[in-house]
């Protein structure tokens, strides 16, 4: 089987994955509550249902008084195994209550029916606005704790899917709502996915079953004698494939061969060095060969985000795997966190990419000042943004024997971002018209940018227009307002527009360029194709460019290439890949 088929995760426009939404739902059905006690007060514990799509989402709305006699609530989403979510601004005013969920942009409004049994209302999110009916519950209804479980298969479970080089880790948590029905969410942690909701949750005798329609997903498993381990089958999109549960809290250990183990047949110090023109100070590794030297060395630059010296993602650290491997070679490595990340200063908010030139020079300026280094032979590799960064200081450096570009753009900012918008858009299987229509809608907001010089107005601009489209109902709010914190950014408004071939063109020190065929963030075919002519436009003498078959833009073997792949696939980084870049690198510094 391929891997592919059974990925959990959902591209959502250009913004990533949602959990918490209310987006694409219908009404939802009523239960009637169990005869109980009349109250008339708020506190107590309050059940609700909303139906997203085919899933329902189970809420259990808890209120308690304050004591200065406010009230105070937090809410839980069973099927999505999330408890104790923060109620914000909560208050009644004679038969109305309202209040918000800050931390997912929703709000609820309704009023309380006259023996205080019930709450008829509304939720909004974003654009959409639905209606919640919450009843009131016993208060033991619908806990989570394993004591109060109404089957066997209720409490928190771990399995993995596994093969072809894949193991995604799976999350399971099961429990019941209040009127004893099963309920589950699926939470598939190495593709950043949590809440998957569940339907049709059901357990006879020893036999459980549950439906993730969102992805197409239905399991079948037998639960052993001891209620510790559930054995069974997930078929995703007509494939099948054995999956196993175990009970435990516990995420299952991450599987990552490539990893160096200690001791290493080389050393490694921890270091620091200074940027004196920005007034910070950057920490890192720099991991040396065996004997005297003094020896090549290599920068490692890192790409766009707060990464750290081991450019750590997905539970993958590739730059220490791309370090041990060199330096085993016999070329020491330099790797840095990013300003303001990690044990380095500085401000990561504000920094754009000539800032982050600033910094590899300073590291450049730092191994000088080693004697074990060889200051005529230093290189730089740059990953991604780090690929743009290198020959932004090739350009102002008289000091480099060469330089790598693992997965740099050849292509202009904006054209990088339309691009890998619409392939990682259509690998996850979305129509034509919903491309269309987010390409169109990340136009207007790159327009909005460059139009729009003040960050406030900016801000307050791009919200509006988020709450215009769907894509304000479709998305957590963090995730909409984080993807809105970048647009405004220092960096974002550098990146748009900045144009990688003209320096290109005036880099002269020996080049390689690598892409994975598979890349959909930096797609090979159009980036490798622009570094070449700008290279040959440029005069340079020694430069080679190629697509590696089959790697992802991590460069990892992949099916797709999809980003929902990297955290499930164990290789960090290809073999074939470190092989070039050492070949490579040794070439360029012989005597």
């Amino acid at each position: 089987m391929k891997p592919a088929n059974w990925s959990l995760a959902l591209a959502i426009s250009l913004f990533g994955f949602t959990a918490f939404s209310t987006a694409s739902a219908q009404t939802p059905a009523v239960h009637k509550p169990q005869p109980q006690r009349s109250s008339s007060t708020l506190e107590g514990h309050w059940t609700g249902s909303l139906q997203a799509g085919e899933a329902v989402l189970h809420l259990v709305l808890h209120v308690s008084k304050a004591p200065d006699g406010s009230f105070k609530a937090t809410i839980d989403s069973l099927d999505q195994g999330v408890y104790g979510i923060e109620v914000t601004s909560l208050a009644q005013k004679d038969s109305t209550l309202h209040f918000n969920v800050s931390s997912v942009g929703a709000s609820y409004e309704g009023r309380i029916a006259a023996d205080h049994r019930s709450i008829e209302g509304d939720w909004t999110q974003g654009s959409a606005s639905l209606p919640l009916v919450f009843h009131r519950q016993a208060a033991s209804a619908g806990a989570k704790k394993l004591s109060d479980a109404i089957a066997s298969a209720e409490g928190v479970w771990q399995g993995a899917l596994e093969g072809n080089g894949m193991r995604l880790r799976l999350q399971l948590h099961v429990s019941h709502d209040d009127q004893k029905r099963l309920v589950a969410a699926l939470d598939s942690p190495d593709q950043g996915v949590s809440g998957l909701p569940a339907i049709h949750v059901s357990q006879k005798d020893a036999g459980f079953h549950f439906e993730i329609p969102v992805v197409s997903g239905v399991y079948d498993g037998t639960l052993n004698a001891a209620k510790t381990a559930i054995t069974g089958s997930w078929t995703q999109n007509s494939v099948e494939q054995k999956l196993v549960f175990q009970r435990s809290d516990q995420l299952l250990e991450l599987v990552r061969p490539q990893n160096p183990v200690k001791p290493y047949p080389y050393k490694e110090e921890e270091i620091s060095f200074p940027n004196g023109k920005a007034k910070i100070s950057l920490a890192g590794t720099l991991t040396l060969p065996r004997g005297q030297g003094p020896f090549p060395a290599a920068v490692l630059l890192s790409g766009s985000g707060p990464h750290d010296r081991d450019e750590s993602i997905m539970g993958h650290r590739p730059f220490l795997v791309l370090a041990d491997h060199l330096t085993r070679k016999g070329v020491a490595v330099l790797r840095f966190d990013k300003r303001g990340i990690g044990k380095s200063t500085g401000d990561y908010a504000n920094a754009t990419m000539e800032d982050f030139t600033g910094d590899a020079q300073a590291a450049l300026a730092y191994l000088k000042t080693r004697k074990e280094i060889d200051s005529g032979k230093l290189g730089l590799i740059g990953y991604s943004e780090g690929g743009l960064v290198a020959p932004m200081v090739a350009t102002n450096s008289q000091s480099l024997s060469w330089i790598v570009l693992l997965a740099g753009p050849g292509l202009k900012g904006e054209d990088v971002l339309l691009l890998q918008s619409e392939l990682i858009l259509r690998a996850a299987g979305v129509n034509d018209g919903e491309v269309a229509r987010t390409l169109a809608f990340n136009k207007q907001t790159y327009a909005l940018v460059r139009q729009e010089k003040d960050p406030a107005a900016l801000e307050a601009k791009l919200n509006e227009l988020v709450q215009t489209t769907s894509t304000g109902a479709a998305l957590p709010p963090a995730a909409v307002q984080s993807q809105v914190r970048m647009l405004v950014s220092s960096w974002f408004r550098f990146y748009l527009d900045y144009d990688p071939v003209p320096t290109l063109q005036k880099t002269i020190c020996p080049v390689l360029a690598l892409n994975g065929e598979k890349d959909l963030q930096v797609p090979p075919k159009q980036n490798l194709a622009k570094i070449e002519k700008a290279l040959q436009d440029g005069g340079n003498q020694d430069f080679r460019t190629s697509e590696l078959s089959g790697l992802n833009h991590l460069f990892q073997h992949s099916p797709t290439g999809s980003p929902t792949e990297y955290g499930g696939i164990q290789e960090t980084m290809a073999p074939e890949v470190l092989q070039a870049v050492s070949d490579w690198v040794l070439k360029h510094n012989r005597p």
